[in-house]
């Protein structure tokens, strides 16, 4: 969809209304319950070093990314771009699913 040099942006976002459009048990499947809200999205950790990034882009749609962390190191995993509201739950939950579920494209 875009070339490698245009940068994504990112614009602020109320986490209680992106929580409430993944879902309630999206949220207890995904992280058990536990939601970092940032200015830009949530972060939702999953185990194992891995979490799901949410971020409200400027087009009004979700990117979600499936990120591995290990002491300082960064990976992203997989990543979905330009999901709906109606989506985001969906997509979200197959984002946390890294050991037996494709998502996005890896960027390693």
């Amino acid at each position: 969809m875009s070339n490698a040099t245009e940068k994504k942006y990112v614009r602020q976002v109320d986490a209680s209304t992106l929580v409430s459009q993944i879902g309630a048990m999206n949220i207890m499947a995904i992280s058990g319950g536990l939601v970092i809200p940032r200015k830009t999205g949530i972060t939702l950790p999953v185990g194992d070093g891995y979490s799901v990034e949410i971020d409200l882009n400027f087009m009004d749609f979700y990117d979600v990314k499936r990120v591995y962390t290990e002491g300082e190191t960064r990976v992203i995993k997989g990543e979905a771009e330009d999901v709906d509201c109606f989506s985001i739950g969906e997509i979200a939950y197959r984002a946390s699913c890294y050991v037996n579920v494709s998502f996005g494209e890896d960027k390693r």
